[in-house]
């Protein structure tokens, strides 16, 4: 491939960074990526991947900014945090004002009992259970 297709193609299709119907009624997204599952799109498990990967350094990197003290905690708690706010975004991570003081404090099994004692938890089931259980043993499942 060389740089003169690929400015033609972006030229041709134009970018939109949200999936969109294309003059069809087909779901597309980006330059022209066909995304809908009824003509064979979608998304590769790399392409999935590098999407994820991006996903959550961009988590982390709001979290370590709202947030500088997560650095100073050992790996599998920060990994807590990290997956609540890739889950929930910083916005709605930041609400739990009790858990995020008693993380910060040390406080590892008042963290998870406030973590469970939520609408989060409520939502979504199992993946709190684990995370809370991370959070109180500093250990992955």
């Amino acid at each position: 491939m060389n740089d003169h297709l690929l400015a033609q193609i972006k030229r041709h299709e134009g970018l939109v960074k949200h999936a969109y119907q294309d003059h069809l009624g087909y779901w597309t997204i980006g330059y022209g990526r066909l995304i809908d599952e009824k003509l064979g799109g979608g998304l590769s498990e790399d392409e999935a991947s590098f999407l994820l990967r991006n996903d959550i350094a961009r988590a982390y990197a709001d979290l370590i900014n709202n947030h500088p003290w997560v650095e100073d905690l050992d790996a599998a708690r920060r990994d807590v945090l990290i997956n609540m706010c890739f889950n929930m975004g910083i916005g709605r991570l930041n609400k739990f004002v009790q858990t995020l003081a008693a993380v910060r404090a040390g406080e590892y099994e008042a963290a998870a009992s406030e973590m469970l004692d939520s609408l989060w938890a409520e939502q979504v089931g199992n993946r709190a259970k684990e995370l809370a259980e991370q959070m109180l043993t500093g250990q992955y499942k």
